[in-house]
């Protein structure tokens, strides 16, 4: 739902240097809310808290200043605690700013009446539910060991599920499509999310100890029931369905084990049992959540000082002025900003939107297929995250599941990375020669000196970079990001005063609701792996089929990652892969950080494989080309991509592993398989060529690709073949024969 937006083409100005204006405006997807007035500001106060509270929980400024104040201590950071919150406050904050249904307009309107009745039920229910955890607090009562199994299901389970799941199905059937106003269905779903998040933090000490287990009472199961549906529905309304009926299957499958067959197959769960264990550390509030509450809200805390400073409008300006004058230079420029912005941000199809807007009308403009532009900007804003050494936050994601230390990581990922985007950047240029693209004219672009005396707005980059090898913690580098961009902000005409910060703390907000819903989601299925044990008998049977063949095994790998990864967010796509299939790839005894890289590079480039291919329908949405036909462009464009993972497997070199003289034998030879291998896609080879020498370009590449001295020869000598034939054979007179 995300790929959608009702904010168009940044503006083109007459002044070059503000080329990019416009590129850090706030998104809007076609479901988000415009709150007006008092509406609004209370909207910007709750997200203002809870990027606040995160950050400041993260830097250990709550301890501090109750100390200061002399005032009762709470651990924020106590994991539960901390992550019931990050979720509640991120659900609370969904329904109060994402309606069921997409928006026609923007008035205001007045609310229905007869639909005001409506929600009268579901509202009366959740608030005899929150009520009555309003007692638990005040009164000191809990639902204890003691307690009886049905305690307080009158009072507090059945009111909260009946009228979270009322007022769901009536936000389908009859939503609210006042654009300016809260839907009073959603506030009540607001409060049934904070009344579950006050109940499981509330009987934190006793859930430790029952949940999953025959202990657990009926109240833990519909808290934890009404919780995992609300989180469900968000899922549905910020990433789509294809999350949703993928988490619905697991929850599905938990109770129909008994009656399936083969490795399927288990004892099945009572429901008490099942969703009291859903929701503890084993699930929902698991890894997944642990990554999205710290390291995943922390940088695109940062992305939104680098937007609220203007700082990214900088990045893309600066690329035009070096390469926007070159042939095809809008896609060129589109490979490097994108990539940059990618890294950061973290979200591929929220990327292509971000700074497609303005990269794809200009790649139109000079030369470029409607299609072509937006699969270039899909292909490079889906690489930023693997770019390092921020990798959308997959850096960070990856040493909280591998206990790999980060600076491994992010030293591994760069050779793979700079192929990726090499193989994009000779896609690009090929196209441009082929089609005799010239770039934008020097008097519309920005002026190179100008921007270069501006090269400090940089720092914020390489001060992150530069905190995290200096071994600062993950949560400094990143305040020290964000600080930094506050602090260079005041070196130019856009400085970030108090208004600005706390704009940026409030976009923040905004821009991680759709990864805490992702991710929450996601922890349904991890947990629902991790009890049935389907994780480890899966591995097993990709152990059966491979038959201890660890390219078969990989393959099987790749075809997982890009089905989990289909329509969902890479966080997601990569968490349930890795907790899948990763125990097979290490068991079969490839090292972890090769079989994780593996796993994580076709999560990210699910996100252009058709025919689900979200950044690729994102960008066909802003060139207003056909999606499917832009999905499969994109494909070929990132073809490299899932060439390379198989690359770094036969070759650890390409991860840094092994003698510098290695290293650089394999990428010389990589960069030229990878030249070879876009040759083949675009076409162009010194010239047109036609398909049967496309195909011979292709086994050349595949050659260099493959490593080793003779392969080497073997592409080199073919290549060599082909470059003299197209140098003897066409010229002007015959250049058609080779059109395909």
């Amino acid at each position: 739902m995300t790929n959608q937006t009702d904010t168009a083409p940044a503006a083109q100005t007459a002044e070059p240097e503000l080329i990019a204006d416009g590129v850090d405006a706030e998104i809007f997807s076609a479901n988000q809310r415009k709150p007006l007035g008092r509406a609004g500001l209370i909207a910007a106060i709750l997200c203002i808290s809870y990027t606040i509270f995160h950050v400041g929980a993260m830097n250990g400024l709550h301890d501090r200043l109750t100390d200061l104040l002399g005032l009762p201590s709470v651990d924020l950071t106590e994991p539960w605690r901390y992550r019931l919150l990050h979720i509640g406050g991120g659900l609370l904050l969904g329904f109060l700013l994402f309606s069921s249904t997409f928006f026609s307009d923007d008035r205001p309107g007045t609310a229905d009446p007869r639909r005001l009745l409506a929600v009268l039920p579901g509202a009366a229910l959740v608030t005899l539910a929150f009520g009555q955890t309003l007692l638990f607090w005040i009164s000191g009562q809990a639902v204890d060991q003691a307690a009886p199994a049905d305690a307080y299901v009158a009072t507090f389970g059945l009111p909260l599920i009946a009228g979270s799941v009322w007022l769901i199905v009536l936000g389908w059937l009859w939503p609210d499509r006042r654009r300016g106003r809260y839907d009073p269905a959603d506030l009540f779903l607001g409060l049934a999310a904070v009344t579950v998040t006050m109940y499981l933090i509330y009987h934190a000490p006793f859930l430790r100890l029952r949940a999953g287990t025959a202990l657990a009472k009926s109240a833990d199961m519909y808290a934890a029931f009404a919780g995992t549906v609300l989180i469900l529905e968000m899922a549905r309304r910020l990433a789509g369905l294809a999350l949703v009926i993928i988490a619905s299957v697991f929850v599905v499958y938990a109770f129909v084990g008994p009656w399936l067959p083969g490795i399927l197959e288990h004892r099945g769960y009572s429901i008490t049992r099942f969703f009291s264990y859903l929701y503890t550390d084993q699930g929902i509030l698991g890894p997944t959540t642990a990554i999205s509450s710290t390291y995943i809200i922390l940088f695109v805390a940062f992305a939104a000082f680098l937007q609220a400073s203007r700082v990214g409008e900088y990045f893309v300006n600066f690329a035009f002025a070096v390469a926007g004058g070159a042939r095809g230079g809008p896609a060129k420029v589109a490979v490097f900003s994108s990539g940059l912005m990618g890294m950061i941000n973290g979200t591929s199809a929220g990327n292509v939107v971000a700074t497609g807007s303005l990269t794809i009308p200009l790649m139109k403009k000079v030369g470029y297929r409607p299609q072509t532009s937006a699969s270039i900007e899909a292909a490079a804003s889906s690489g930023g995250q693997i770019l390092p050494p921020i990798m959308g936050a997959g850096a960070f994601i990856m040493s909280e599941i591998t206990g790999i230390p980060y600076a491994e990581i992010v030293t591994a990922a760069i050779i793979p990375a700079l192929l990726y985007f090499a193989s994009i950047y000779f896609n690009v240029d090929l196209a441009a020669q082929k089609f005799g693209m010239r770039g934008l004219p020097r008097s519309e672009l920005p002026r190179f000196d100008i921007l270069a005396r501006r090269i400090f707005l940089f720092l914020p980059i390489v001060i992150l970079i530069g905190a995290l090898f200096m071994g600062y913690s993950v949560i400094r580098a990143g305040t020290l990001g964000m600080a930094a961009a506050a602090v260079v902000s005041w070196l130019t005409p856009y400085p970030m005063g108090p208004r600005q910060i706390l704009f940026a703390f409030e976009i923040a907000a905004k821009m991680t609701l759709q990864l805490v819903a992702v991710c929450a989601a996601a922890g349904i299925i991890v947990g629902v792996i991790a009890l049935t044990g389907i994780g480890t008998r899966f591995s097993s049977m990709l152990l059966g089929l491979a038959d201890q063949s660890q390219v078969i095994a990989l393959f099987f790998a790749m075809i997982v990652s890009i089905i989990l990864g289909m329509g969902m967010p890479t966080t997601a796509a990569y968490a349930v892969a890795a907790s899948v299939i990763g125990p097979g790839l290490v068991g079969l005894g490839i090292p972890p950080l090769t079989a994780h890289f593996f796993i994580f590079y076709y999560a990210v480039m699910s996100a252009i494989t058709p025919p689900v291919a979200l950044a690729a329908y994102a960008g066909a949405a802003i060139a207003q080309s056909d999606p499917m036909k832009t999905s499969v462009e994109s494909f070929r464009i990132g073809l490299a991509a899932f060439v390379v993972p198989f690359m770094f497997f036969a070759s650890p070199a390409l991860l840094m592993q092994g003698g510098w003289l290695d290293i650089l034998h394999v990428v010389v030879s990589a960069l030229l398989g990878i030249f070879l291998l876009s040759s083949s896609v675009q076409g162009w080879f010194f010239g047109l060529v036609a398909w049967p020498v496309r195909v011979v370009l292709m086994v050349a590449a595949l050659s260099m690709i493959a490593q080793g001295w003779l392969t080497d020869i073997i592409g080199l000598g073919v290549a060599l073949g082909v470059w003299l034939f197209q140098k003897r054979m066409v010229d002007p007179r015959n250049v058609i024969r080779g059109a395909d």
